[in-house]
């Protein structure tokens, strides 16, 4: 899944004509049918549709009802692609993993500078949180607080290893500095930026998308990795 998720609807049907001159049955075409999605689609857009109604205020908990309804299918359909509303969640906790970790590395690839891969490191993360509103509510777990407890314990080991390429980021850039503490300057600095990127999604979720989480980050930055 490679698109930010977004509600998908079934196509319009065409209403026939109005007047005399429309086909009897006997010449009428073969009524349209609903396309049926290929091997995979229908899981992709019940994971779509799922992170839109958590954008919508008052969304913690949706029922596979609600879901099904939105999707105008039945939840048998739903539990089809997927053993329980779980699942689906790990879904969306696998599209998080994928998509930050791929741009991580990204960074510390092109980047040689441990301070400059720390920066952006915060930045594509609360761009991504900002880009995929939805998705916050998983992150903070908002949307998880009634599902599995294994669920909040995947996103708190996926921000432990935010935290851990932090510190060892940092710890390359007290080194270069000439620190005498470096894994103690890394490791204080990267918890607290790892509290400022919960707390800036997190502020972002309950304020129902308001307040964005890159807001002012630039400077904030600079102070805290300058």
């Amino acid at each position: 899944m490679s698109d930010q998720p977004a509600p998908s609807g079934d196509a319009a049907t065409v209403a026939p004509p109005a007047d005399d001159t429309a086909p009897t049955v006997a010449e009428a075409p073969a009524a349209p049918t609903r396309k049926r999605p290929r091997p995979g689609e229908r899981r992709v857009q019940i994971l779509q549709t799922l992170a839109s109604m958590l954008e919508q205020p008052g969304a913690e908990r949706i029922t596979t009802a609600a879901l099904a309804a939105r999707l105008e299918v039945s939840e048998a359909a739903l539990y089809r692609h997927f053993a329980s509303k779980a699942q689906m969640f790990e879904g969306l906790i696998e599209f998080i993993e994928s998509s930050v970790f791929t741009l991580v590395n990204q960074v510390t690839e092109r980047e040689t500078s441990g301070t400059v891969q720390a920066q952006k490191i915060v930045t594509m993360l609360l761009q991504f949180g900002e880009k995929n509103p939805g998705m916050v509510r998983v992150m903070v777990g908002d949307a998880l607080v009634f599902e599995n407890e294994r669920l909040i314990a995947r996103m708190n080991q996926f921000f432990d290893r935010v935290e851990s390429q932090l510190k060892q980021s940092l710890r390359a850039a007290a080194d270069a500095a000439g620190s005498v503490t470096p894994t103690v300057d890394a490791n204080a600095i990267a918890s607290g930026l790892t509290a400022l990127i919960l707390g800036r999604l997190q502020r972002y979720a309950r304020s129902g998308f308001k307040r964005l989480p890159t807001e002012h980050l630039d400077f904030v930055l600079g102070r805290l990795v300058g």
